[in-house]
């Protein structure tokens, strides 16, 4: 597999990535370095090590995986998304800012942005493709991109506030029934 062909399918992946990115910078009263950092490396390295996962795994888990990967990336963007909704809607505040670039929160926006590299690890088990070093490139790619996302989303939050929080959390949702539907009709 060439390199090219690596990288598109890593800006491929990155995608729903960079979009969550955006939507957590818009989330964030004013996104640190660290913030970003943190977002970026969780992200980057969880699109590099899931299809090591499923290059792993091979075969023996694709049916169980190809069975519930939407539903999991589904369920976890859209309880996300959702809360941001309401929470810039209803006008939830709690006078603190919130960390949404750590913890549980951004283990599972992770997870949920990285359940297609899992399928793509075990497509090119099944092509005898080295995984190395496109794990390596889909999570270089991944990070860069999200970096840009956090502070894309700070300067649209900063302008727009608790609108730029609905339309983040109302992307996410969209993302979710995106997966759900691409899988529904294939």
């Amino acid at each position: 597999m060439g390199f090219l062909q690596v990288l598109l399918i890593a800006v491929g992946l990155a995608a729903d990535a960079f979009a969550v990115s955006v939507a957590e910078g818009v989330a964030l009263r004013k996104a640190t370095t660290g913030h970003t950092l943190r977002v970026s490396a969780h992200f980057g390295g969880f699109q590099a090590a899931m299809p090591v996962v499923g290059w792993l795994a091979g075969r023996s888990l694709l049916p169980m995986i190809g069975a519930l990967d939407h539903w999991v990336a589904f369920g976890l963007l859209v309880l996300i998304g959702g809360k941001m909704l309401a929470d810039s809607l209803l006008g939830f505040e709690t006078g603190e800012p919130r960390g949404p670039s750590r913890g549980a929160r951004l283990v599972a926006l992770s997870v949920a942005t990285s359940v297609d590299a899992l399928a793509v690890g075990v497509s090119l088990a099944m092509l005898r493709v080295s995984i190395w070093q496109p794990a390596v490139v889909i999570g270089i790619v991944t990070g860069l991109l999200c970096a840009v996302g956090v502070q894309t989303g700070d300067r649209i939050g900063s302008r727009l506030g608790r609108w730029a929080e609905a339309c983040g959390g109302f992307i996410l949702c969209v993302i979710g029934l995106r997966i759900v539907w691409a899988h529904l009709t294939a």
